[in-house]
């Protein structure tokens, strides 16, 4: 039976462990205030310096958070992909603007959720606010790495570690599910400068990769490569 979208998002909100907290009444009230958006490849979902109005879960596809530098330039802050939240923390700051864009990486949609109507709710389910705290303290840490990542690491790091975390568990080879110069921006280095990289570690024999489709012959030279 095909759902409706009030079923679907009540149904991925009970899902995720953000909102699992959340009494069945609690998490009426959040659905009746939220909708799905559906975009297509390349389409913005809001603009840097848009009034906040929601925060937002990505239900299929993946988002990236931009800025445009002054000069034209792209800088990609964060990628984010199924099922995971972002503008959220917003919902407790005085910024009434969204400090990035967002953008569908490929085909995606979309949950949005209406800030204000749950940061009102917050005060009924302390159990959801700590469940909040921890996501944000985690993606802070996050992010606090990707900085000293960025700053302190050489290109070459930067892409072997990015290899490394792409990797599961017991696997050497996956596929890359996002476009090669979109990961060069993420990584802020030159599309040519991530190709150069990566024929580097294929000369010397730690990897193989056709297409999107990489394979990781010797993990242990590349954890080495990932802490130059």
């Amino acid at each position: 039976m095909k759902l409706d979208n009030n079923e679907i998002i009540k149904q991925s909100l009970k899902r995720h462990h953000l909102f699992s907290k959340l009494t069945e009444l609690q998490l009426n009230r959040v659905y009746q205030h939220s909708q799905i958006h559906k975009l297509a490849e390349g389409q913005l979902l809001f603009n840097q310096a848009d009034k906040v109005t929601s925060f937002y879960m990505v239900l299929s596809g993946k988002i990236k958070l931009f800025r445009i530098s002054p000069d034209g330039q792209e800088k990609i802050i964060e990628i984010v992909k199924h099922g995971e939240v972002f503008a959220e923390a917003l919902m407790f700051t005085n910024q009434i603007d969204y400090p990035v864009s967002a953008a569908a990486l490929s085909e995606t949609i979309v949950i949005s959720i209406n800030a204000k109507n749950f940061q009102e709710m917050l005060w009924d389910s302390t159990a959801t606010c700590l469940l909040l705290l921890g996501d944000m303290s985690f993606r802070l840490r996050k992010m606090v790495n990707e900085i000293d990542t960025l700053t302190l690491h050489s290109g070459t790091c930067r892409v072997a570690s990015y290899l490394i975390q792409e990797m599961s568990e017991g696997q050497n080879s996956f596929k890359l599910d996002t476009a090669k110069n979109v990961i060069a921006a993420r990584l802020s280095v030159k599309p040519e400068t991530f190709s150069r990289i990566i024929k580097g570690l294929k000369n010397q024999g730690i990897l193989t990769i056709e297409g999107n489709s990489v394979t990781i012959h010797d993990i242990d030279a590349l954890k080495q490569h990932s802490l130059v």
